[in-house]
């Protein structure tokens, strides 16, 4: 098991693992006690609601919102909750994620506005309180016990932050806040949509999702605190740091206030300051008196001009998982009145550089600490009912940076704190920005999605960009931040997102579009979305034009990717199993509700023309294992060989997408419930350290170093075999050398016509380093009657194929036998990671490779074990041939027992085997 995984797993392991399962909401939330420190480092978030249709209520406003209204008969939901995701926790609706039970909730219960209410108990009323929360979809009047503060023309937009001083309102004891949510329409509002990635939920999202926090503080109170890093590049010896908080008095009269602020490596303890500035243990402390009048408010900046020790030497720099460590450092800001605490802020911050410079060829080429980095990423989706759970984002996480991905690309539904948060402590970088074809690009979308902003629309838009600028500007794994998807915003737009960066302090380059742009005052976005994003063949990602490998592809992927049979059976009724694999021109609910995709015909078409038409539900999920497998390791590949090109290299591509939002059928690495298929081993193969690969164009054997130093005394070997196992082609490429970061070496030329192969053949790549050991591995299944493609006819989201490889041949293919030894050391107590570790042998007396070898962990009952993490699997091995399987997963997620191991392939049979036990 790599540091990494167990890492992420035993992070995992301390919560109860719901990758699997549907967060339920809280079921009888009792009222909120908030700390009775005021200036406390945390403030008090509400613990959940009681939530109803404001059809079944008949009562005013004053009431609701009044401590004691009874609400025995409301429905409950947890503190970050959607109206349907409550309804789907208390059993109201079925799950909406199987079969078509979404279709059974009307969308009309949910076109009127719902209460969310929520009482908070304070112990006193000596310090100020405030109200503080975004997430609201898509507006809300807020009332606090029976008084309106604040109307939907304010509350509205889904990432707009509000702050209510509700001083004068709350007594000691209970308290109770009200919010009428109005329904959500993300053509109508600057909210979230699903756009054409899944059947959208019938609510539209209506809800809070997001933490509504109470805070409580003294006369002044203290915002916006955030750090500067300026790190010297490419030495990296050293580093700036300057602190900005604003302080504001909320009082009456002035006030004279301490304000310190603590930069502290470990991050985790604030301690006592001493007078002055100084340096406690590796702590730097500052402090400065400021005197405020009454409400003023103040920004005040500890630089290191006046403050020495801010300059650091040998900083510890955050860097990418594949790149480094990821350190980070804590700040935190107290202001005290008089000796006692009135407000403080506490966050972590890393010290990094990145640039983003547009090269020769037009493209966005990233620069971290330094050093050129090809984004090699994945469209990121929030669950459906926008539920949070951390334990299933880190799996998620886990599993990106397990298949080689760097990045992660958040197309709006921009996640919450915690998701940055583990993004930073995990290394994975993210690209976070406006979604397309809603409001959002309203005012510039030619095709008339999304309603015209008016002035309101402005505000919204404005007070949206300086609230995420401000809570995800010191999140050192933030890249960029994307002001428009499709379409670059109208400059009026532009330039009021621009002003609320620059005021922000926004630190990472600004990118006006994920597509082919150029603005006035941001330039060329350096992006291109060309797609494909339905059915292409794997020669497809070569050809330097559409979305082959070149420049900075935002969004691109062969489309669907059918998830495993376990996965598809928890997702699709008998019947709908059956019409998945017999009728391709079907309506799939489970793709797309666009009728640009909602249905699977290009990609079934191209399945059965390649591999032949399928013969029953078990077939077609086995031939799209390897269909996904192939096209998903060839984009990655594709762009990895093209990095270093001396003209037009690629720079970046992220796969659309890396998961889903719920149970799917098209664009994923990851199905729902974390079930690993072609795709994701297509990816995870392609994405290695240092791996040989096989150029689709022009049959190239190319090895790419992803390490940061250079690997020599390298070996590799090129055997080419029919399908009935004869070798008809090897070679043998001793003592090359490849350069680290990205580098690649062309190691030989397979030749055009090699006697003997048939129309479906097998090339076996292997890399083995000057001690002989075998470092990567790769098999391909090819045709010599190429796939050819219609360029001329294409359109935004394909290009049509006219021709098609013949890959029939692996249908005829020697049945194999592969025996299997394993052992599990099963760990237990709470956080505990179990591993199983598999030995897999080809046993078949024939000449033919097993292809494809699967392993699942299983249960008694045959159910995977999910989330696993797999050093390797959907292996190919020859007769005679081994390979050895790690699985790691939580020993909580099979209480009790030792799993049991499914293995299959593409030409072996099923077998189950019991691995032994070692405590």
């Amino acid at each position: 098991m790599s540091a990494l995984l167990g890492l992420l797993l035993v992070s995992a392991a301390v919560v109860p693992s719901a990758a699997a399962a549907a967060p339920r909401a809280a079921l009888a939330p009792d009222p909120k006690p908030v700390t009775a420190v005021p200036g406390g480092a945390a403030a008090t978030p509400l613990a959940g609601y009681a939530i109803r249709s404001t059809a079944e209520v008949s009562d005013t406003a004053a009431a609701v919102s009044t401590p004691g209204y009874p609400t025995a008969h409301w429905h409950r939901a947890g503190p970050r909750s959607t109206v349907l995701a409550a309804l789907v926790a208390d059993g109201t609706h079925p799950d909406p994620f199987y079969s078509t039970n979404q279709r059974r909730i009307a969308a009309g219960a949910f076109a009127v506005p719902w209460w969310f209410r929520a009482d908070f108990v304070l112990p006193d009323t000596r310090a100020r309180t405030h109200l503080d929360f975004s997430g609201v979809l898509s507006a809300a009047d807020v009332y606090v016990n029976g008084r309106p503060i604040a109307a939907a023309a304010t509350v509205a937009g889904a990432y707009t932050r509000h702050e209510l001083d509700v001083t004068a309102l709350v007594r000691a004891g209970t308290n109770t806040v009200a919010f009428r949510i109005r329904p959500n329409d993300p053509r109508k509002h600057l909210t979230v949509g699903w756009l054409d990635w899944l059947q959208p939920p019938p609510d539209a999202n209506m809800g809070i999702v997001r933490d509504v926090l109470v805070r409580r503080c003294g006369p002044v109170s203290l915002r916006d605190a955030r750090v500067l890093t300026r790190l010297a590049v490419p030495s990296l010896d050293s580093a700036e740091l300057t602190v900005k908080a604003r302080v504001r008095n909320d009082s009456e009269r002035p006030v004279t206030a301490t304000v310190t602020a603590v930069v502290d490596a470990a991050a985790r303890d604030e301690g006592a300051a001493r007078d002055g500035d100084g340096d406690d243990g590796g702590r730097i402390v500052l402090r400065q008196r400021v005197t405020l009048r009454a409400h003023e408010s103040r920004t005040l900046v500890f630089a290191p001009d006046r403050h020495p020790r801010l300059r650091l030497h040998r900083p510890r720099v955050w860097w990418p998982a594949e790149m480094g460590a990821q350190p980070l450092y804590g700040l935190g800001v107290t202001a005290a009145v008089a000796g006692s605490p009135s407000g403080t802020v506490r966050h972590d911050f890393g010290i990094r550089d990145v640039r983003a410079p547009v090269n020769a060829s037009g493209a966005r080429q990233y620069v971290i600490n330094g050093r050129p980095l090809l984004i090699r990423g994945g469209g990121w989706s929030a669950d459906q009912l926008l539920r949070w759970d951390a334990v299933a984002a880190l799996d998620r996480i886990g599993l990106a940076l397990d298949a080689g991905l760097n990045t992660l690309r958040l197309e709006g539904h921009i996640e919450p704190d915690e998701f940055f948060d583990l993004a930073d402590r995990h290394g994975i970088l993210t690209l976070p920005g406006w979604e397309c074809c809603t409001k959002w690009e309203g005012q510039v979308n030619p095709t008339g999605k999304g309603e015209k902003w008016d002035a309101a629309d402005r505000l919204t838009a404005r007070a949206s960009m300086a609230a995420e600028a401000a809570r995800l500007r010191d999140h050192p794994s933030v890249l960029s931040f994307l002001i428009g998807s499709d379409y670059a915003p109208d400059p009026e737009t532009e330039r009021d997102y621009l002003d609320a960066l620059r005021t922000a302090d926004w630190p990472t380059p600004v990118i006006p579009a994920a597509s082919a742009v150029t603005t006035a005052l941001s330039g060329p976005s350096g992006m291109r979305m060309t797609g494909p994003y339905d059915w292409v063949p794997p020669s497809y990602w070569y050809d330097k034009r559409e979305g082959g490998a070149t420049g900075f592809n935002s969004e691109t992927s062969a489309g669907p990717s059918v998830p495993t049979l376990d996965t598809l059976r928890r997702t699709l009724a008998p019947a709908e199993l059956e019409t998945l694999w017999r009728t391709p021109t079907a309506p799939q609910y489970h793709r797309s509700p666009s009728p640009t995709f909602n249905t699977l015909k290009l990609y079934d078409d191209a399945l059965a023309h390649r591999y032949g038409a399928p013969r029953g539900l078990a077939d077609y999920v086995a031939k799209a294992q390897l269909a996904q497998y192939e096209n998903v390791r060839a984009q990655f590949e594709a762009y990895a060989r093209n990095a270093t090109d001396a003209v037009a290299p690629s720079t970046g591509v992220v796969y659309w997408m890396f998961n889903s939002g719920w149970t799917s059928l098209h664009w994923q690495l990851v199905d729902r419930y974390l079930d690993l298929g072609g795709a994701y081993h297509g990816a995870k193969k392609a994405n290695e350290p240092l791996h040989v690969q096989y150029s689709y164009d022009d049959r190239t054997v190319v090895v790419v170093n992803r390490r940061s130093a250079a690997a020599s005394g390298l070996t590799a070997r090129v055997t080419l075999f029919a399908v009935d196992g004869t070798s008809r082609y090897d070679r043998t490429v001793r003592g090359f050398r490849v350069g680290g970061g990205g580098a690649r070496s062309t190691v030989l030329a397979v030749p055009a016509g090699v006697p003997g192969l048939g129309s479906t053949y097998l090339a076996r790549l292997t890399l083995t380093d000057g001690a002989g050991r075998e470092v990567s591995r790769n098999v391909y299944w090819l045709s010599t009657r190429p796939d050819v493609l219609d360029h001329d006819a294409g359109d935004w989201y394909h290009t049509p194929t006219t021709a098609h490889a013949d890959l029939t041949g692996l249908s005829s293919l020697p049945a194999a036998s592969v025996t299997a030894t394993a052992h599990t050391v099963r760990r237990t107590g709470p956080g505990s990671v179990s591993t199983t570790t598999v030995t897999l042998r080809n046993t078949c007396g024939c000449k033919a490779p097993a292809l494809l070898t699967d392993v699942h962990l299983v249960d008694a009952h045959g159910a995977p074990v999910l989330p696993v993490r797999w050093s390797d699997n959907l292996v190919t091995l020859w007769p005679g041939e081994s390979a050895v399987l790690t699985a790691t997963y939580r020993t909580s997620d099979l209480p009790g027992a030792l799993p049991r191991l499914r293995i299959s392939g593409w030409n072996t049979p099923t077998t189950h085997i019991t691995p032994a036990g070692v405590s």
